[in-house]
């Protein structure tokens, strides 16, 4: 029996810890694995504090494989002793559920010495989702009508005393619909924000559980943004879709780019300060580190850099990251005209030099073996923006490149943003932890548009460039939506200057620049 309970060992994973003290003994496990009388095996929770539940994800005789995610508790805070925010919980074994109690279930409040569960002691083979259980007698039509209004959203949420499980699922309801009239009304970059906020208002349906570990949202999040492989897609996508000609024709305003990059470094100290000085936000180097990506505006660099770093926090950048690229028509320009006067928006550039075929083919393969050469960890991102690009230039794989930059990167933006967007469920989005990612974001974004801003400035000024400011704001990794934003503000001054190009230039290069940057955290920190 003893081995069997070791068999059953439960695994478990924590957000975050608020606070500590020494003088509390705080045991090793969330629950405890005993025999019943029956000869079954009963799962008891032992945590020192109560705890409300989540979510639960198992059914009663449904087989459960190792690994296989249980249920998702928060934790209540007791005065002397340790508060843990939430607790993914994993069983460790193979075998089949043979009860659940009916009183728990979303919401509901456990206590030290509960059962959660109980299994069947023989180990399974064969490795079934579930099986299929003896048919229950039909109840009365009283019965059925009340076990109908008790599986209705409407029942789920009056009954529900924790407000992120209640009330706080018709607010996150509320926000998908906004960013639904955003993009559909404002036209506000509709092809991220139609699938976040979808993803809002199905994450966000009680009972449903469709952003869970088993919803299909959930199947998605893991296998495409937790694995890094969606940004990678992304970037191929992204590569085939850009023309480098700018950059290559005007190379020093990849220099603005640079300058963009400074918001990246902002958040990350900001970051630290936040875990140091907040209580109850414990941000590592790591963390702050994968929050600091979110300053560069670029969505797909930054769930890259957190899957490897801070994969605990991969819901809240993502959706801090994916929410700023979607307005950037609202948050730079009252920026951009701040920093400059009209005037300035008036300066029209010269035409950019002819690229020639050659150098258009050359430059991807150059940056990709430069990269290689000099900062490996950067190679997945910017070598698939290259490879995208070679696609695209090469001339000889148009098949290819039509795929990349139409089907392919619309397929994987739908899958993204829906998962994006599934991550603003009210239990991972109303906390003090997210809310700081997102305050911490918006202002690293403000700050490196005005950086790429003030940079023209600095050039014009010292070096008697000529150089509209407003292509410094494309500067970040935002790409097209920066240029074009650039472009639109240029013609509300001067109907006939043209900036969409001369700011393709800084906005190819803070892609550029903010894959460089993710490469050296993770070479630095990983």
């Amino acid at each position: 029996m003893k081995k069997l309970l070791l068999l059953f060992t439960v695994l478990f994973s924590v957000a975050s810890f608020s606070q500590e003290t020494a003088k509390v003994e705080i045991p090793q496990d969330i629950w405890q694995a005993v025999q019943t009388e029956d000869g079954k095996t009963a799962f008891k929770y032992i945590w020192p504090t109560e705890a409300t539940i989540y979510g639960v994800y198992v059914n009663n005789e449904e087989i459960i494989n190792p690994g296989k995610h249980l249920m998702t508790l928060k934790f209540h805070s007791t005065e002397g002793v340790l508060e843990r925010s939430k607790a993914e919980i994993k069983i460790g074994g193979t075998t089949t559920v043979y009860a659940i109690p009916e009183r728990l279930h979303k919401g509901s409040v456990i206590k030290t010495g509960d059962t959660l569960l109980t299994v069947n002691n023989n180990v399974i083979l064969v490795h079934n989702s579930s099986v299929s259980g003896k048919s229950k007698p039909m109840g009365t039509i009283g019965e059925m009508l009340s076990n109908l209004w008790h599986s209705t959203g409407i029942y789920s949420i009056s009954e529900q005393s924790e407000f992120t499980l209640g009330l706080g699922q018709l607010v996150m309801i509320g926000v998908g619909c906004l960013l639904l009239w955003l993009a559909v009304v404002k036209g506000f970059e509709p092809l991220l924000l139609v699938p976040i906020g979808f993803g809002a208002i199905l994450a966000n349906i009680p009972l449903a559980g469709i952003a869970g570990p088993n919803g299909f949202l959930g199947l998605i999040y893991s296998a495409g943004v937790e694995t890094g492989l969606f940004p990678l897609f992304i970037f191929m996508g992204v590569g085939a879709m850009t023309d480098f000609g700018p950059l290559i024709a005007n190379p020093k305003t990849a220099l603005l780019g640079a300058a963009a990059q400074a918001g990246i470094f902002f958040a990350l100290i900001g970051a630290i300060a936040l875990g140091i000085y907040v209580p109850g936000i414990n941000f590592g180097l790591k963390e702050a580190a994968s929050i600091g990506i979110i300053g560069g505006a670029d969505g797909p660099t930054a769930i890259f850099l957190t899957s490897k770093l801070a994969p605990n926090l991969l819901g809240s950048i993502a959706v801090a990251a994916y929410s700023y690229m979607a307005l950037v028509p609202i948050i730079q320009p009252p920026i951009m005209k701040f920093f400059t006067n009209e005037k300035e928006r008036k300066i029209k550039m010269v035409q950019t030099r002819h690229v020639s075929k050659v150098e258009k083919i050359c430059f991807p393969v150059l940056i990709t073996l430069l990269c290689a050469a000099l900062l490996p960890d950067a190679t997945p991102l910017v070598g698939m923006l290259m490879f995208g690009n070679f696609m695209k230039e090469c001339g000889v794989v148009e098949r290819l490149s039509n795929t990349a930059q139409n089907a392919f990167i619309n397929i994987v933006t739908i899958l993204l943003g829906l998962t994006v967007g599934s991550k603003l469920s009210a239990d991972k989005f109303l906390n003090f932890e997210t809310l700081g990612i997102l305050a911490l974001g918006l202002v690293a974004f403000c700050i490196g548009t005005a950086s790429g801003v003030l940079l023209a400035k600095f050039f014009n000024k010292f070096f008697k460039w000529n150089i509209n400011p407003l292509i410094g704001a494309a500067g970040v990794s935002a790409v097209p939506m920066a240029a074009r934003v650039v472009n639109k503000v240029g013609l509300e001054d001067d109907p006939h200057n043209f900036l969409l190009m001369h700011a393709m230039g800084p906005n190819v290069a803070g892609v550029i620049g903010s894959a460089v940057a993710a490469g050296i955290l993770l070479n630095a920190l990983g």
